[in-house]
């Protein structure tokens, strides 16, 4: 077993700010260290163009790319080398796995995904130039895998499939905007269907009128259906399956099986995060390990938040925190079954 945590940050001010902040936050840290050196191996076969990526960025989310340049600002880096590692367009996005549950008044999610792609980085954003006030895990710095925002639109997505990817977003980018942009489920998911996607992703979202949408996104084009279960599969879109999803309709029907003696939030939760419920993985090295289990409650505006399996959430009042009270928890702390490295905690990751 080994411990990781995640850094709670915790930042009000605008998004240029907020950039120049976590710079410094970043600057000699082992995050940036493992990432230059994973760019050296593949800064060749990417090409970055500025404006390209700054035109693609603002008709959706200008207060990101002044934090873009806040960030460039704090690191001293070039452009490009900022937009390669925090801009989250047309970059590379490896396969992994991911489970969502909701009902009327929560999200539960589990973030499965190899180690060494997770930066231990829990934020809470209130933006005074644009946009809502967002709580959740970052994903590339400037990214979110799943949250909330003040509004209490939840957002989490699951990966399909990298097939023919297209000139567009990453998931987590995409994440972002709808969480900063979005004041509901229907501004959510005109978003989704209006936002270019590189790889396809199902993207589920929930709002405090209790209703779940899940929009199935590709670079083609987009389905959006209800349903209250989302792993790795499309249920609409099968032609842009992949072939190999037995462990996809495993976990779904494993959700399936147990929903039904699911009475509260809590229940939900342990199906989920309790490693002998079937939905749990601790197949890491094949990119699909569960790393964090995230509860949402849109009407409450309160955040579960686990690392690892098999552990009582902590609790998070974000209304609160919206309302000017600072959140004491300055790391969250778990453990997960293998002993591969961690990119915020480790050296020489590959």
């Amino acid at each position: 077993m080994k411990q990781i945590y995640s850094d709670v940050i915790q930042f009000r001010g605008s998004h240029y700010e907020f950039g120049l902040m976590q710079g410094e936050l970043l600057k000699d840290s082992l995050t940036i260290e493992n990432r230059k050196r994973i760019w050296k191996i593949r800064k060749q076969h990417f090409i970055i163009d500025e404006e390209e990526v700054k035109n693609a960025i603002l008709p959706f989310a200008p207060g990101i790319w002044e934090e873009l340049l806040g960030l460039q600002d704090a690191l001293k880096w070039d452009i490009g080398e900022v937009l390669r590692e925090f801009g989250g367009y047309r970059l590379h996005y490896m396969r992994s796995g991911c489970s969502i549950f909701t009902d009327s008044d929560y999200m539960v999610r589990n973030y499965d995904y190899h180690p060494k792609t997770y930066e231990g980085r829990y934020t809470l954003f209130s933006p005074t130039d644009q946009g809502y006030a967002v709580i959740g895990p970052s994903q590339r710095i400037t990214g979110r895998m799943d949250g909330m925002n003040e509004k209490g639109l939840t957002m989490g997505y699951n990966f399909m499939h990298r097939k023919k990817p297209g000139d567009g977003f990453i998931c987590n980018m995409i994440g972002r905007m709808v969480l900063e942009n979005c004041a509901n489920v229907t501004e959510a998911v005109q978003m989704l269907k209006e936002v270019p996607h590189r790889h396809s992703f199902s993207y589920v979202v929930l709002d405090k009128t209790g209703e779940t949408y899940i929009v199935e996104a590709t670079p083609r084009g987009t389905h959006v259906r209800q349903s209250n279960v989302c792993t790795n599969h499309f249920e609409e879109l099968t032609h842009e399956n992949r072939y190999h999803l037995d462990d996809s309709y495993r976990r779904m029907e494993a959700i399936e099986k147990q929903r039904q003696h699911v009475t509260d939030a809590y229940q939900a939760f342990r199906m989920m995060n309790d490693s002998d419920k079937g939905i749990f993985s601790d197949q890491y090295k094949n990119w699909a390990g569960t790393i964090h289990t995230s509860a949402y409650f849109p009407k409450e505006l309160k955040v579960w938040f686990v690392l690892g399996g098999d552990r009582e959430p902590i609790v998070l009042d974000f209304r609160k925190w919206l309302a000017g009270e600072k959140i004491q928890l300055k790391k969250i702390l778990g453990t997960v079954n293998t002993d591969l490295p961690f990119v915020h905690m480790d050296k020489n990751v590959r």
